[in-house]
This record gives structure tokens, sequence and C-alpha cells, in this order.
């Protein structure tokens, strides 16, 4: 038995059947630990690391952390965090799949960097895009993020801080040409060809347009408010003559129920149904609605709208995620040089 005077700490090793050594370590005002190790050296490193920092004042208790698997550290976390974020559903999607995975099994303080990097690439090689896997991994740091700093685990570590995460392919830079246009609008029948119109003319989100209110519409200032956004803020777009006489046509079509939503009845699942066979149909390969908000991006820099201004219409919060939206015709800037 060792003792340490100066900072009253106790360590004691003893040998516990024929193979195994236990460390037991007592103080005062720190709870007492205990733990056993095939070899008497490692019961001995481990108590002269517990005394070090007990001695220094930085021991923090890993007790929780080693009792608290992966899978339940995701049940709590799906208690108090994921009900309050606006993209609940994809988020609860994942980390159920997290849950079962072998990880879930392990104790939050056994689970290290070499594990997570692991799963990566398997899932990589499974042929899971890198998009998918650094979304997975950005949603389980996350949860040993709060684990740390709200829940009292301070002895754990992020195992995902320090990979390297998958490498993201180039963005889309899909955007309209030859008449494509013309064959959506012309084809499209109502209320498609005016979710349509509206997206090439707004920039906005297709789960935007479908949850935009009457009320939020000013057809005399010309600006649509948006209350739902995907970043959480308010966000007023102004309204091109084409959108406000789009708007004016469905106004029309609903004179008699003009309350509530625009599109009443109409979500992102349904629209896509249609989106998809108006596209087969005209023969229209590769492109997304979402490619409409590329377009109408770029359409805003090429009618000589500046950075801020875009920004303040589409709801980018940084130059680099503007960046992924607007692919500038080499020629159209040509003639601007002059």
């Amino acid at each position: 038995m060792a003792q340490n005077k100066e900072n009253s700490i106790m360590a004691n090793i003893s040998k516990r059947g024929p193979r195994q050594w236990q460390a037991r370590i007592r103080k005062k005002g720190y709870p007492a630990k205990t733990k056993t190790f095939d070899t008497k050296a490692e019961a001995e490193a481990w108590a002269n690391t517990l005394e070090s920092e007990m001695a220094r004042g930085v021991f923090i208790c890993s007790d929780e952390a080693e009792r608290t698997t992966l899978s339940e550290l995701i049940d709590r976390y799906l208690r108090e965090v994921t009900p309050h974020k606006k993209g609940e559903r994809v988020e609860r999607y994942r980390l159920n799949a997290w849950k079962e995975h072998p990880l879930a099994l392990r104790t939050v303080a056994s689970i290290r960097g070499v594990d997570m990097a692991a799963y990566r690439d398997a899932k990589l090689a499974e042929g899971k895009s890198a998009s998918t896997v650094k979304n997975n991994l950005t949603v389980i740091s996350h949860v040993f993020t709060v684990a740390k700093k709200d829940w009292g685990m301070e002895s754990i570590t992020n195992p995902v801080a320090n990979i390297r995460k998958p490498r993201l392919p180039r963005g889309r830079d899909r955007r309209l040409v030859g008449d494509e246009e013309t064959l959506l609008v012309q084809n499209a029948k109502y209320p498609v060809r005016e979710i349509i119109i509206l997206g090439i003319e707004t920039a906005m989100r297709l789960s935007e347009i479908t949850s935009l209110n009457w009320e939020d519409v000013d057809l005399k200032a010309r600006v649509a408010t948006l209350q739902d956004t995907k970043n959480g803020e308010k966000r007023h777009v102004p309204l091109s003559k084409r959108a406000i006489e789009t708007l004016k046509t469905i106004k029309k079509r609903k004179a008699r129920d003009i309350g509530g939503r625009v599109f009443v009845d109409w979500d992102k699942d349904r629209f896509h149904w249609y989106w998809k066979e108006l596209c087969r149909k005209q023969g229209i390969k590769k492109l997304r609605f979402h490619d409409l908000r590329h377009e109408a991006t770029s359409r805003f820099f090429e009618k000589g709208l500046d950075l801020m201004e875009v920004a303040s219409i589409t709801g980018h919060r940084t130059l680099t995620m503007l960046r992924r939206y607007t692919h500038l015709k080499a020629t159209d800037l040509a003639e601007k040089l002059g």
C-alpha cells in the first residue's frame, strides 16, 4: 500500500485471483475508484495517472461514461434534443440507424476515433455516398458534444472530431437548357405549373413554396414572407412580375377560399411524383426541382444583383454556400467585361 501524505491519496494494489490485479484509489473529496487489470504494471500505471490528476485537481470522473452505452446515450438525445430540431424526422432516422450498429452496444468511454474511422470506411465500401456518411458522422458527433458539455460526461472525447471526413463531390451545377423551361411550363397542369414558375422566379425551396400562406403574401408590395425556412430564420422574398401574375392566377381560381395555404393539399412527396412524371414524358433527364433554385439564383446574378442582394433573397448565409448555386455563363461575363 502506498500513501501520498501531502495530498491524502491512498492507492492500494492487490492481486485478485491467479491472473488479475486490482487497483483501488481513495481521496477525500473524490469518489473511490477501482479497476481490475491483467498485470500489476498496468494497475500501477492506472493508479499513478489518477493519483497525479487528483493531486493536480484535474481529475474528471468517468464513471457515467463507463457505464453508459452509446445506444442509451442516443435514446436520451432522441428524447431531449431531437424533438426541438427542425430536421427532427431525418435526424431520428439517422440516430435509429446508429442504434442498429455494433458500436451502439459499446460504452461511450470505450469508443475511439479508430472506431469511427472504421465505420466511415465500411459505409463507403458498402456504397453509401460521401454525403450520407458525413451526415451520419455529424449527427453522432453532436451526440457526444452534448453529452460532454451538457450532461456531465466531461471525461469523454468526441471520437469523430479528429478523423478525416469523407470528401464530398462537387455541388450540382445543373441548369435549364434549351427549351426545357418551355416544356415544363407548357405541359404541366395546375398547380404543378405554378409551383415550377415560382421556383424559377423566386429561388424558394419546394418546402417553402408548398407551405406558403396567403397571409404572408403581399401582392401590392410584391413580397412573400417565409415564416419557416431551412435555417429557422424569417425571410422576405421579392416577387417578380411573373411571380405576381402567377399568384394572381391562383387567387382567381380560389376566389371562394382564399385563406390558408396557397397550395392546399400539396406537399413535397405529392409534388415529386408529378415532377418525375412530367420530366419523363418530356424527355428531360437528370433535372431535380431543387435545380430550379440553382437556376433562379444564377439568373439573379446575371441580372446584376450583388452578393448581399442575392443572399437576402435566397437565404444563403455564406459566400461558400452561395457559390454552389451560382454558375454564371462565361459568355455573359465576357459581355460585361467589354
